[in-house]
């Protein structure tokens, strides 16, 4: 019996899942080919597509298809009622397009040697590492925020636009080549999301486009963090996926970044999520650590919340939950929790390269 062209697209959904989870389970093969084989050649050709266009392409082919769905729907409504099965049909169709494209133009990268493979680095959960960690950290982030301010009781105000802090992340990248050659990073393309107001109420400080290799980052946040989050979504663009993983590239960029803003700010950042783990593991601890921190550390930490709870909606745990599946089903076990396991990645780091 003949198939149809688009029944074979909708159904070749299926085995597209099985190669990709097989392939999954061959590392070596995904880092050779793909991740240092192909990938880097089409992130180039996309970035050196859009990266010259001053807003976000990716945005607006999104907005588009949104669009271009919505008026499907509702000029074909009563098609779609009678005809359940065809709509099924070109659903499924729709979604076996995607997923190919997808994972032809970055999501293969959720399958691929894992960073601490690379850096030769041996994770570990020692609480003790840990702590030993978070007080250097402490002292680190206390005494960048001294030499800024010449006051403990003052904030530090990032004092740079955001074009600014894209430039001096460009040059952070350019100078952390030197020491780990496989983060060298040409043709940027890193834009503010025009829909920044959107990924702030989802929850979201930014994302990578994967369909045009634009590393989008929301141009509402704070400048206390915009460096790191600049960073962490150009670590997507250079191939690593899983989120702990871009975590660590954001901050190690950012902290051997010249300028003394840029490290306080990735001091600050590593060290909110160690104090995060301290405080599920040990209230006591964490709370005598908060109290050796500089009153304006402090309030950073509490501008970056008074910032997330302004936002706060009945919606934002909906798209944290699809994010959270989204992360499972792409090689994330620990799903949005893995943001947190860069702490591992920390620890082992600085083990080799002290503070």
């Amino acid at each position: 019996m003949k198939i149809s062209f688009k029944n074979a697209v909708a159904l070749s959904l299926i085995p597209q899942i099985i190669i990709v989870k097989w392939l999954g389970n061959h590392t070596e093969f995904v880092e050779k080919y793909y991740s240092t084989g192909f990938y880097p050649f089409i992130s180039r050709m996309f970035r050196i597509l859009f990266g010259w266009i001053p807003f976000s392409v990716g945005d607006l082919v999104y907005f588009a298809l949104i669009i271009l769905a919505l008026a499907y729907f509702y000029r074909n409504r009563k098609f779609i009622w009678k005809h359940k099965l065809i709509f099924v049909r070109n659903v499924l169709m729709i979604l076996s397009v995607a997923y190919f494209t997808f994972h032809f133009m970055w999501g293969m990268n959720y399958y691929r040697e894992p960073l601490a493979d690379k850096l030769v680095l041996t994770e570990t959960r020692d609480y003790q590492e840990l702590l030993d960690f978070t007080h250097q950290l402490i002292q680190k982030t206390n005494e960048t925020q001294l030499k800024i301010t010449n006051d403990s009781s003052l904030a530090v105000n990032i004092p740079y636009s955001q074009d600014v802090i894209f430039d001096k992340t460009i040059l952070g990248y350019e100078d952390i080549k030197t020491i780990h050659p496989f983060l060298a990073y040409n043709t940027p393309s890193a834009k503010t999301s025009l829909f920044s107001t959107g990924l702030t109420y989802m929850g979201y400080a930014g994302y990578l486009n994967p369909f045009t290799n634009e590393a989008q980052v929301n141009s509402l946040l704070p400048n206390f963090r915009f460096p790191v989050v600049v960073g962490h979504e150009i670590g997507h663009q250079l191939g690593y996926s899983a989120e702990n993983e871009t975590n660590f590239i954001g901050y190690l960029v950012t902290a051997n970044n010249k300028d003394a803003y840029f490290q306080y700010a990735a001091y600050a950042y590593a060290l909110g999520y160690c104090l995060n783990d301290i405080r599920s593991a040990n209230k006591e601890d964490f709370n005598q650590l908060l109290s050796t921190l500089n009153p304006g550390v402090k309030n950073n930490f509490q501008e970056m919340s008074n910032f997330w709870n302004s936002y706060e909606n009945p919606m934002e745990p909906v798209f944290k939950s699809i994010f959270n599946t989204f992360l499972k089903a792409n090689n994330q076990t620990e799903g949005i929790r893995s943001y947190n396991a860069v702490v591992a990645l920390l620890v082992a780091y600085h083990k080799q390269h002290p503070l």
